[in-house]
């Protein structure tokens, strides 16, 4: 949620700093560039003190970096705190994954793998239903306010209800550095990192770039750009529900190149179509698709882990990709001020679709390998 209040304020905040759009777009390119930091040094932690502690710290870090946005006084501050809200968001993915899968039966992991990855989904949904209903009143700066009531909550509820994975408790993790980790597994960490770059690619490609695309290509004023998006990520949640049951059954990678497939005909009334209905089925469509395929990358990736460097060997190999990938917005940006921005949007999405299906069939695969 913190991280999407930005894509739907884009436009506000270059216009407050006086500034083009492709240069505060620079800010969601540095959050990206910056996770792999976070991923190491709080995955680490996780895999030295534990994944229930230093997941409260983690949150509470972004939380109280992603509030401080609301306060910046000009466009060098705001693009510093996005940067550094980079570094805190960076490790909650990776720890959150292996204490989800380390605690769960081997026979619930796709549909767990599933609940968490909706997750994402469910932030992107909430930071359009405030963009929807309060953006009138708080402008955007109050947008990033908001997100420290849930952020509280969150962490209140992992004190209380969540406990140590069984994999730390049973001293299954260890010490190795996480340079260590993937000069060990050099060729498995350099596969996954092209793997989630080309993942990251498909969704802020989907995704980050498409409230400004509907506000400026189309028109749309900010209650309807936020109903099309609370639609399309209803039916992200419902993807990543249905593919990472499927993938439990079918197995990881066919079920991934299958969902990124089913993407590639829904580009075309995504993207290019002029009716706003359309817009809104295409939008709904791919993004069934595109979360269903990425909900399988929990399980995936702590399949495919190192045994003892599970805290940090995905969350790292993830944000690095994410690294490689960060760039995504600026490049629309930059394709649609000199072209359009259905281009801009349709080629990335495309691009990502073929080359995540070829990686995927190459690939390795540990489906339902004891964690």
């Amino acid at each position: 949620m913190d991280f999407f209040i930005l894509v739907f304020v884009l436009r506000d905040i270059a216009a407050e700093f006086q500034t083009s759009l492709v240069a505060v777009s620079l800010a969601a390119s540095l959050t990206l560039a910056c996770r792999p930091i976070g991923a190491v040094i709080f995955g680490w932690l996780a895999d030295r003190y534990g994944r229930q502690p230093v997941l409260i710290a983690n949150i509470a870090v972004y939380s109280l970096l992603s509030f401080s946005t609301a306060f910046v006084p000009d466009l060098t501050s705001f693009l510093i705190v996005r940067a550094l809200f980079g570094v805190g968001m960076g490790g909650v993915w990776g720890i959150s994954a292996s204490l989800s899968m380390e605690s769960i039966k081997v026979e619930a992991r796709g549909l767990v793998s599933g609940f968490l990855q909706s997750g994402y989904s469910m932030g992107y949904l909430l930071a359009a239903l405030i963009f929807g209903m309060f953006y009138q009143s708080m402008g955007w700066r109050g947008m990033f306010a908001v997100g420290i009531v849930p952020a509280a909550t969150l962490i209140a509820y992992v004190f209380a209800c969540v406990p140590e994975s069984p994999s730390f408790a049973q001293g299954r993790t260890s010490e190795t550095p996480v340079i260590d980790a993937l000069r060990n597994h050099w060729k498995l960490g350099v596969y996954a990192i092209v793997l989630m770059a080309c993942f990251n690619f498909f969704s802020h490609g989907t995704q980050d770039f498409y409230p400004t695309f509907l506000q400026k290509q189309h028109g749309l004023e900010a209650g309807t750009v936020s109903r099309i998006a609370v639609i399309y990520n209803i039916a992200a949640v419902l993807g990543c529900l249905l593919f990472g049951a499927l993938s439990q059954i079918y197995g990881r990678r066919l079920t991934m190149i299958s969902a990124a497939l089913f993407a590639i005909p829904c580009t075309y009334i995504w993207a290019l179509s002029e009716s706003i209905v359309i817009l809104g089925l295409g939008a709904f469509l791919i993004n069934f698709f595109v979360q269903g395929c990425w909900s399988i990358i929990p399980a995936h990736l702590n399949e495919l882990s190192p045994q003892g460097v599970r805290g940090v060997f995905p969350g790292t190999v993830y944000q690095l990709g994410n690294l490689l990938a960060s760039g995504n917005l600026t490049l629309q940006a930059l394709i649609a001020e000199h072209y359009n921005y259905g281009l801009a949007l349709s080629v990335v999405a495309l691009l990502a679709a073929l080359a995540i299906s070829v990686l995927l069939y190459f690939g390795p695969e540990a489906h339902n390998v004891e964690l």
